[in-house]
């Protein structure tokens, strides 16, 4: 098999995640082809699709969220992702299982003993009256019925797990606060959710192998498992080995890609690129190495927000007074600090509606 390197496998990853040229997409299309945007911190999507589409409107994303053409909802590792609703639909049921495992895993003493079926149902019912509910007042709703586990490990099994659900704006839209209010994925939607695929078949963990592959490719069968969670996809795999191309990394790890897709030269210049918190094109991999250097990759778990200076994580970055403040994590050379001027720059003017463009980048590590 051809070996791929690792300066390989940063620029497929920066193509695929069309963060080496600004693509002209459609946000939904832009949504889907990514597979997702983790968002648990409400306001970063924003700033991934600013780094990744070259006529960004952010309030084209909060006209989504509101037309209901894009959720937010917990899905892979039950982290709140905002999908399209069509691949909400469509995946929800897929990841049933994996999403109730890992909150029985958090909250196994509270939750001993509790039947999920009798509890599904409940919840399901104080959730018919399409009421958008807090968890914490869905969790009291039952409390009475079940006290043992209490609110956070009940409230959490219900929205992360056991109900189909997702948050309502104005979570989630441009410059605007508002806490996590839920509704039933179906009702709020107005669609059913796809039903689980009869034993035997695995259409959706398919599908998803092809978008992961399409949007983080070429990757190994663990790094697709660091992506989603889901821990039975061999069988998708095998069942689409054939229509897969292979390729083995500098460690020996066979990865997997689909066969037309780009694989830019190494040598491809790569323009600096500020990532939110917990973007996908880091978290998306269990080899992280491709992007970020094993020295620093707690930075991208613990909500640093991080700069690609030649397709690698180089610095962090937060916002003080409409100011963007840059930390680089090595030295720079002056054409590093020159382009990362000029693309902060234009992040403070985009994330400040124009009000300023300053940006501050802190003396480099010796």
């Amino acid at each position: 098999m051809n070996v791929l390197d690792t300066r390989a496998l940063n620029r497929a990853t920066l193509a695929r995640q069309l963060l080496l040229d600004r693509a002209d997409l459609p946000v939904l299309d832009a949504v889907a082809h990514l597979g997702g945007l983790q968002a648990q911190e409400p306001q970063e999507p924003f700033v991934g699709l600013w780094s990744r589409l070259s006529r960004f409107d952010p309030e084209t994303l909060s006209n989504l969220l509101t037309q209901r053409d894009v959720v937010r909802m917990h899905l892979m590792r039950r982290t709140v992702h905002l999908v399209t609703a069509d691949d909400a639909l469509a995946w929800r049921a897929r990841h049933d299982g994996m999403l109730r495992q890992r909150v029985l895993g958090t909250y196994r003493r509270e939750l001993d003993g509790v039947d999920l079926d009798e509890l599904t149902a409940a919840g399901l019912e104080v959730m018919a009256d399409e009421e958008p509910r807090s968890m914490s007042q869905l969790a009291r709703a039952l409390a009475e019925r079940w006290p043992d586990p209490g609110p956070r490990a009940l409230g959490e099994l219900l929205i992360a797990a056991l109900l189909p659900t997702t948050q309502l704006p104005p979570r989630g839209l441009w410059r605007t606060k508002g806490g996590a209010r839920y509704a039933l994925l179906s009702s709020w939607l107005g669609r059913s959710i796809d039903p689980a695929a009869a034993p035997g078949t695995d259409p959706v963990g398919e599908a998803l192998v092809r978008r992961y592959l399409t949007a983080f490719g070429p990757a190994a069968s663990a790094d697709l498992r660091a992506w989603c969670g889901l821990a039975g996809l061999p069988k998708a795999i095998a069942a689409m080995r054939e229509r897969l191309v292979s390729f083995r990394d500098e460690r020996g790890r066979e990865l997997l890609d689909l066969p037309d897709l780009p694989r830019p030269d190494p040598d491809t210049p790569a323009p600096v690129r500020f990532l939110p918190a917990f973007d996908n094109a880091i978290l998306g991999y269990h080899d992280r190495s491709r992007i970020i250097d094993d020295a620093h990759r707690g930075l991208s778990v613990a909500g640093e927000r991080v700069v690609l200076v030649d397709g690698r994580v180089s610095a962090t970055w937060g916002v003080d007074d409409d100011t963007v403040v840059v930390t680089p994590l090595r030295p720079f050379s002056r054409a590093d600090r020159a382009g990362v001027a000029e693309q902060g720059g234009e992040l403070a003017s985009f994330l400040s509606g124009d009000a300023s463009d300053r940006v501050r980048i802190a003396a480099s590590p010796r």
